[in-house]
């Protein structure tokens, strides 16, 4: 019954996402419903919880939402997005839009920008490419998707996401575990990702595409080095904050509790993210600036606020499933379905706990806290090579947490201007089925040929 109720509420707030319920408001009711069904106190979950976990993704998360959606709105607004788009068309071919998209996503995804950035970022170039080629308005969501959610985060070794940064501790890895596997499955997610999109194209011609709402006028040009610039300026600057500004300067000042009592490892990625966003946003104040700077920067970080909150009140929910009775129910059932094989007990629990969070990096530490030790154990008991593990973990959890409710896609919908009924089948094909190919694959070689 304890594990009915949490696939009640799982369902439920898909059905809910799907049908363009409020997740702000949908997530803390099913969360506050299925604690009271288990027996936990409802007000505790709420405030002592949901809040906590919601909070904590604000705390974090805040200044790249707000950074991000400011940035994109003056890349568009300037014309810079729509001279940039002209550019990439014209090198890749007008049919090459699409892989066109994929590229800049992955691009900035593999230079270490958040996936939430790169959504506010990539939309107004998506849009005014997909305008230019006349391409379908739907199928952008699936394309910056298939760019900034799959094989950049999961798959390329080297990686500088959060998805390919927790398993190194539970399994003394680096971001290069099992590189041959990371590079097939990243095949595999990019080339069957494209081949669908080419078939949905192909079935949708004929569809309208996108509309401008507000963006700049045919007319508007700026030299393309104005319009590169800022944005090929972040990738760059994250790493040099990363690798060499940030470790240059004393922080000694972190361990002071007045600064959280931290120490800069735990912050360095945050605070490159944030200082190379900065510098964007002010070189494209500089270099292509928007007719009216204010009313710009302005608009764009107002509309930061609803895709942040959304996805707080998600990972609030995540949170209060975690702490009911039937998860640690379900969890067990999860590892007993692996038949004693690591590898393949591993894909499953971090994928399918990835899927009822609906995060990635959420339902990988949950896998890893609890599962952690006994992976490590029955790694070593099957002569199984950490790296594998790391690398299966990385991408299982890929696949199953873009569901309906997970706040990335609520988000891309959000900046897209398009619900779920309209583009996330495609999304589902592209992030969620692919992936689980993918994934499948590289579990089949790494038990038949280990790690590579």
């Amino acid at each position: 019954m304890s594990v009915l109720i949490i696939l009640l509420a799982l369902t439920l707030l898909i059905a809910g996402a799907w049908a363009g319920a409020s997740v702000l408001a949908l997530a803390p009711l099913l969360a506050v419903v299925a604690a009271l069904l288990s027996g936990d106190p409802a007000l505790a979950s709420y405030t002592q919880v949901f809040m906590k976990g919601a909070g904590g993704f604000v705390i974090s998360f805040f200044p790249l939402f707000l950074l991000g959606a400011m940035f994109g709105r003056v890349m568009e607004m300037s014309g810079a997005a729509d001279t940039l788009a002209r550019a990439i068309a014209d090198l890749v071919g007008r049919k090459n839009a699409i892989p066109a998209v994929v590229l800049a996503c992955a691009v900035l995804t593999y230079g270490g920008v958040s996936l939430f950035v790169v959504a506010f970022t990539a939309w107004p170039l998506a849009r005014a490419l997909f305008i230019q080629t006349a391409l379908p308005a739907r199928l952008i969501p699936a394309t910056i998707a298939l760019g900034a959610f799959t094989f950049t985060m999961t798959a390329l070794p080297g990686t500088p996401s959060i998805q390919n940064a927790i398993p190194m501790t539970t399994f003394a890895t680096t971001p290069f575990a099992a590189p041959g596997l990371g590079l097939i499955a990243g095949g595999i997610m990019l080339g069957l990702g494209l081949l669908w999109l080419r078939t949905r194209t192909a079935r949708l011609a004929g569809e309208p595409p996108p509309v401008r709402n507000g963006a700049p006028s045919e007319t508007v040009a700026l030299p393309l080095w104005r319009a590169a610039l800022p944005i090929a300026s972040v990738a760059p600057m994250t790493l040099l904050m990363d690798q060499f500004i940030l470790p240059g300067l004393d922080t000694s000042y972190l361990a002071d509790p007045v600064y959280g009592a931290t120490e800069l490892a735990r912050v360095k990625g945050l605070w490159s993210v944030i200082a190379a966003l900065t510098f964007g946003l002010v070189l494209a104040l500089v270099v292509s600036p928007p007719p009216k700077i204010l009313e710009t920067t302005g608009a764009g970080a107002e509309s930061s606020l609803l895709p942040l909150f959304n996805t707080a009140s998600l990972v609030g929910f995540g949170a209060v499933i975690a702490i009911l009775p039937g998860f640690e129910v379900l969890r067990s059932a999860i590892d007993g379905l692996s038949g004693g094989n690591v590898v393949i007990s591993a894909a499953l629990s971090s994928g399918l706990l990835s899927g009822i969070t609906g995060s990635a990096s959420g339902g990988m530490s949950i896998a890893l806290d609890v599962l952690g030790p006994t992976l490590v154990a029955q790694a070593a008991s099957q002569n199984v090579d950490p790296a594998l593990l790391h690398r299966v973990i990385a991408v299982a959890t890929g696949g199953l947490d873009t569901l309906p409710h997970n706040g990335a896609v609520i988000t891309l919908l959000g900046i897209c201007g398009m619900t779920h009924r309209q583009a996330y089948g495609d999304i589902f094909v592209v992030a969620v089925l692919v992936p689980l190919v993918a994934c499948a694959a590289i579990v089949a070689l790494g038990i038949g040929f280990g790690s590579f």
